[in-house]
């Protein structure tokens, strides 16, 4: 069974850095491609980054480059998102989720497997 465990939610303030971690199970992990998506109150699924299957190939959404960089552990099937320079926009429920397909690599609907989310509050 397919599971994806996000952790390292929290606060920060303006400014800051916290650093999501997405634990992966049941399935190979590099055949999959692994995205964080986020979705603050009222607003739609937002695509942030991801990072390719296999030779693991980094993307993000022009709202976090710069600022957040995605990293992957093969050894402990975790995908990173450290997020720096945080600002309220960036206040969500972050997501992580994986799919084999790597076209639209941060279209939420080519992705097959979601965890629960982690929630990130930035405060000024």
């Amino acid at each position: 069974e397919v599971h994806l465990v996000e952790s390292g939610g929290g606060l920060a303030q303006t400014g800051g850095s916290l650093r999501l971690s997405c634990v992966a199970s049941g399935f190979t992990f590099d055949d999959y491609t692994i995205g964080w998506f986020r979705q603050a109150p009222g607003k739609e699924l937002e695509g942030v980054s991801r990072i390719s299957k296999r030779d693991r190939v980094p993307f993000y959404a022009n709202s976090v480059k710069g600022r957040f960089t995605i990293s992957s552990d093969k050894a402990k099937n975790t995908v990173y998102l450290q997020m720096n320079s945080l600002k309220p926009a960036d206040t969500a429920v972050y997501r992580c989720a994986a799919t084999r397909v790597e076209a639209f690599p941060l279209s939420s609907r080519t992705y097959d497997y979601w965890g629960q989310g982690t929630q990130v509050t930035v405060f000024s």
